[in-house]
């Protein structure tokens, strides 16, 4: 078996029930319950205008830089609700999608999304569509289709590790990976951290909070609070 031209047709995905409930949380909440250490780079931007977040398995694809062969391979091979999760090696030089291939995966294979640590084409239109797109940026350059590449491997993508059939969560923050097998615990504390987060809010926007242990915690870790103006 060639290693850099393998295709995975199989995944382990995760429980159908768990992605539904990742659906209305907030991507920064659910990485504030895995230790924040989730999220892909801010290079990693949503493109287009969805009304709802993106969730849904990773069908992971690893393409040489600048070649999409690989990527019309997924669109053969990838499911609906799938979210594809590209790694182009850090290549900031060609696109490596542009709206026919978009439009294919949109209407035809029905997938939650696409996020691609790379350059895509085509914005104009894009930015306007439901589907989310997060991408790294833009660039006329077309790509070429010649491989190497690999389906459903672990890949990074913005720095971030990512396995076949990992959850994928993305909103306006950007987006996260949370591990198939975390998925199921990472849940329930998710949705308790944002309904507690939700009432933290209305209880700022009241101004009823006590935040007197800010000046604690600045006074045990040596702050100085100085009366005056500041002099050179």
């Amino acid at each position: 078996m060639p290693v850099g031209k393998r295709i995975y047709l199989k995944r382990n995905l995760p429980d159908p029930k768990v992605i539904e409930g990742f659906k209305h949380i907030p991507a920064s909440n659910t990485a504030d319950c895995m230790e924040r250490n989730c999220a892909m780079h801010p290079r990693v931007k949503l493109m287009s205008k969805p009304d709802s977040e993106m969730v849904g398995p990773a069908f992971t694809i690893h393409t040489r830089a600048g070649d999409n062969l690989a990527i019309y391979a997924a669109l053969r091979y990838c499911h609906p609700g799938d979210v594809l999760v590209i790694d182009d090696e850090g290549d900031n030089t060609r696109s490596l999608i542009g709206e026919v291939m978009m439009s294919y995966l949109r209407d035809q294979k029905k997938i939650a999304g696409i996020v691609i640590d790379g350059p895509i084409r085509d914005i104009d239109n894009l930015q306007n569509w439901k589907l989310p797109i997060y991408a790294r940026s833009t660039t006329p350059g077309g790509p070429y289709k010649d491989g190497p590449g690999e389906v459903n491997i672990p890949i990074s993508c913005g720095n971030v590790s990512v396995n076949p059939g990992d959850v994928i969560l993305g909103d306006a923050d950007g987006v996260i990976c949370i591990p198939r097998k975390d998925a199921a615990g990472v849940l329930p504390k998710a949705q308790a951290f944002h309904k507690k987060d939700e009432e933290k809010q209305i209880a700022f926007s009241k101004g009823d909070v006590d935040l007197r242990w800010v000046d604690k915690s600045l006074k045990d870790k040596g702050f100085d609070i100085i009366d005056d103006i500041y002099r050179p």
